[in-house]
């Protein structure tokens, strides 16, 4: 065998050895999909299974905001009437431990106020000036200002509210209760979720004399907090005046959805 073929022939082998690498690199890559959802080769045979989960937890937070609004012929005026009294309120809200970071302007808004101002007819005879049409004129404007607070001490909820009417607040939305971080929560009844959808799968595949091979598809649902007003309240305290905000903290419940599909075999 002369040189030529004995080159052509290692040529060959080496082809050949790493078409060979290259095909089980891809079963490998193949094989190794069938762990992942949806991975591998469509599933003809499967089943679908749903399950839900839900958890309850006391709120640690409340959020509370507040508008005030006034207006005036000048800009400046309303604007000045307006960052009186939100220095007022916030005084209130600083002297209950609420730190910086947890108040916030969500806007700030000014505007004209317009009125109607009828045309004008000069006169009745031939040969007057054409009558003056109607337009709309500034009146005045008006300025508001919403701040939002975050409360972290829910003992002080009731005593913030009083204070903010005390200090002529007349607009407020809230003391709304949440929970400042509801990843764990939602996890929580994730996993709820999916145990109960497993355990339907185990019995269901059971029953039909089948086996799960590996799950398809997989989508969830919920994780919204709900609350629950379990008549709890913050404080009896009264005040002098007049009796302090009753405010029931009530529980959130963190709920999840999940359908889970299986192939079957």
């Amino acid at each position: 065998m002369d040189e030529s073929k004995t080159k052509l022939f290692k040529a060959l082998g080496m082809f050949a050895i790493a078409g060979t690498v290259l095909v089980g690199a891809m079963i490998i890559t193949e094989v190794k999909g069938y762990r992942f959802i949806g991975g591998g080769v469509s599933a003809t045979n499967t089943i679908s299974v749903s399950g839900d989960g839900e958890v309850f937890a006391a709120p640690d937070i409340a959020n509370i905001s507040f508008t005030v609004r006034e207006d005036s012929k000048k800009v400046s005026d309303a604007q000045d009437k307006v960052s009186v009294k939100i220095k007022t309120a916030l005084s209130v809200v600083r002297k209950l431990g609420v730190d910086d970071k947890d108040i916030k302007t969500q806007n700030y808004n000014s505007y004209p106020k317009y009125e109607w101002q009828e045309g004008t007819i000069t006169c009745m005879a031939i040969g007057c000036p054409p009558s003056r049409p109607g337009k709309q004129v500034i009146t005045g404007y008006e300025v508001s200002q919403t701040v939002t607070i975050k409360v972290r001490d829910l003992e002080k909820v009731n005593a913030l509210v009083d204070g903010l009417a005390t200090a002529g607040v007349t607009e407020m939305q809230g003391p709304n209760f949440a929970i400042d971080d509801e990843d764990v929560l939602k996890a929580e009844a994730r996993k709820q979720a999916i145990d109960k959808a497993r355990a339907k799968a185990e019995v269901l595949a059971k029953d039909l004399g089948v086996s799960l091979i590996r799950i398809v598809s997989f989508s969830e649902g919920g994780n919204y907090p709900m609350y629950y007003d379990r008549g709890m309240s913050l404080s009896s305290a009264k005040a002098e005046s007049a009796p302090m905000p009753e405010l029931p903290q009530g529980e959130n419940k963190i709920t999840s959805n999940v359908t889970v599909t299986y192939e079957i075999r």
